[in-house]
């Protein structure tokens, strides 16, 4: 498995989320064109790891519908803290904190490139 984001700055998108989730980049040199390698986490752990790429086309547009894969960072210790260190960090809400009945506790937000991900709390007593 693997994701892939998209940004015309990838410096600010790196700085993002190493510093929102811990994620590690390494440049990729294959084929010509800027790529990085994203690691998630230890091998072994849950999750998938990733790339990213500069922005072919234009970014996406506030108010837009969501129209493209959005992957969700389950597991995180807290939403509201997870949502405070994005806004810090240059992020922006999407979708703010709502409970997932039997799940957990679930926001959307941006990063700086205007991408939407999701961060969810499992918390099976969520209503």
């Amino acid at each position: 498995m693997h994701f892939e984001i998209h940004s015309d700055d990838p410096a600010r998108e790196e700085a993002f989320y190493s510093g929102l989730f811990g994620w590690t980049f390494t440049a990729w040199g294959g084929g010509g064109m800027e790529y990085w390698l994203i690691t998630t986490g230890k091998d072994g752990e849950p999750g998938i790891n990733g790339g990213m790429m500069r922005r072919m086309g234009p970014p996406p547009t506030d108010g837009q519908a969501v129209n493209a894969y959005t992957c969700t960072v389950a597991g995180v210790a807290d939403v509201d803290e997870t949502v405070a260190k994005a806004i810090e960090l240059g992020g922006a809400v999407a979708l703010p904190k709502m409970p997932v009945p039997g799940i957990g506790w679930l926001a959307y937000l941006k990063d700086p490139a205007g991408n939407i991900f999701g961060v969810l709390k499992p918390d099976t007593d969520a209503k």
